[in-house]
């Protein structure tokens, strides 16, 4: 298993079987992490002697997924992973005498000549987690964190009681389901949410249903969503922006570019760097405890993608150092990387603002949810033809709804309007992105 920037990342579709040849990067097996599916790629070409894997497993780096024998030869033998130093106490180890007396041999580091034991210990949490200390990785430490969580009250469902990301999200629901807060998390002035319990509907009685499970995007998400919406102070400012110069000159420069897609969305994506250049407040986040604002030096904008399976936001780097054609270019690798599940956790993480946009689909307002830890989000409607006054006469102008949903912990309603309105000064005339 190769570093995919991930652990514990589960095996929902296994690619080959034993006794079939494979080619040198042909997939294996498929795995899906928190907002994407991806293929682990054979090593080198062979033929599968054995599969050490099985639907549900839980794979990191360095976990063996199978046994190949490489073509024309005896089995390649894969590189042993090399796990990186903790600072953790080792246990205790009873020396041996050495037969003849000469040496002491410790397990595992037997002298040469002598021979090495070959049983191993069964794996115990206890010594890598001494006391009463939570089995649990430094991400979903984190994430519990974000819900204001004492992850020891949580209670882990993972191989040997590891605590997973889905524990953290059940122990909230029961929190809230039952009128109590998260343990640890600030009580709130209002003495919590106080929710009643979810009600429980047999849907059956009123007539035919179907039930179809929730794929993991969807799970992931709504639990990210209502993470947000509960404990972001959303407000949304709305602006139109008359963008009828700017989509004249796109559909020109989508002539000239036949082999390209160009979208009013790198426009956007300009139009936004811009802003977050000119109102930095924007291009921030706020740290854990809620009392620092770290702003950001550059500009990765996270494009929300729909899918089959749900909404993903893939970011795109740098966007202040590329032009519109190199925009365009990386916009329709990204989407289509997506829309095939071939996202990687690099391509989902670096965000420093999103753009939600519906303008192909249509609606006229929206209230986007801002992504932690991001202060704000972009969402943007249907364009659509209004009579404008330009001082002497009604003319026609196309005119594009913007939707600016922030965390009002950081921005002010005076900033949010000031940033709105000079969004769509830079989306109304095109000349301005060049400055």
């Amino acid at each position: 298993m190769p570093d995919i920037g991930s652990s514990d990342v589960p095996v929902i579709e296994i690619l080959v079987k034993v006794g079939d040849t494979v080619a040198k990067d042909q997939g294996l097996i498929t795995l899906e992490s928190d907002k994407a599916t991806m293929e682990v790629p054979a090593p080198f070409a062979g033929v599968v002697k054995e599969i050490k894997v099985k639907l549900g497993d839980e794979l990191s780096e360095g976990s063996v997924i199978a046994l190949i024998e490489a073509a024309g030869g005896a089995p390649a033998a894969a590189p042993a992973p090399q796990a990186a130093p903790a600072k953790v106490e080792a246990p205790k180890v009873e020396e041996k005498p050495a037969p003849q007396g000469g040496r002491s041999v410790l397990p595992g580091n037997a002298p040469e000549g002598d021979v090495a034991p070959t049983a191993r210990a069964p794996f115990d949490s206890r010594i890598v987690m001494p006391g009463d200390a939570p089995y649990a990785s430094p991400a979903i430490r984190a994430f519990a964190r974000e819900l204001g969580v004492d992850i020891r009250q949580v209670k882990g469902s993972g191989r040997s009681g590891r605590i997973q990301r889905e524990d953290v999200t059940s122990y909230v629901k029961h929190a809230l389901a039952s009128g109590a807060r998260p343990s640890g998390a600030p009580v709130a002035a209002g003495g919590g949410l106080n929710l009643l319990p979810w009600p429980k509907v047999d849907f059956s009685k009123f007539g035919e249903i179907e039930e179809k499970p929730l794929s993991r995007i969807q799970k992931i998400s709504g639990a990210n969503l209502a993470r947000n919406w509960a404990m972001i102070p959303h407000v949304t400012q709305h602006e139109d922006a008359d963008i009828t110069e700017l989509e004249a000159f796109r559909k020109k420069l989508g002539e000239e570019n036949k082999d390209l897609k160009v979208t009013p969305l790198v426009f956007q994506i300009k139009a936004v760097v811009a802003a977050l250049k000119k109102f930095p407040q924007f291009n921030a986040s706020l740290d854990e405890t809620g009392e620092k604002l770290i702003l950001k030096k550059y500009f990765h904008i996270g494009i929300a993608v729909d899918t089959p399976d749900g909404l993903v936001v893939p970011v795109i780097r740098d966007c202040d150092k590329k032009g519109l054609l190199h925009l365009a270019a990386e916009l329709g690798e990204i989407s289509k990387k997506a829309r095939d599940k071939k996202l990687g956790p690099n391509d989902m993480s670096g965000g420093c603002f999103s753009i939600s946009s519906l303008g192909g689909i249509g609606g006229t307002a929206f209230t986007p949810i801002v992504n932690a830890p991001e202060v704000a989000i972009l969402g943007v409607s249907k364009a659509a033809m209004k009579p404008v006054w330009n001082g002497k006469e009604f003319a026609p102008r196309l005119v594009l709804p913007l939707s600016l949903s922030y965390d009002h912990r950081v921005i002010d309603g005076a900033l949010a309007a000031r940033f709105a309105s000079f969004l769509a000064q830079q989306l109304g005339d095109i000349r301005r992105l060049l400055l």
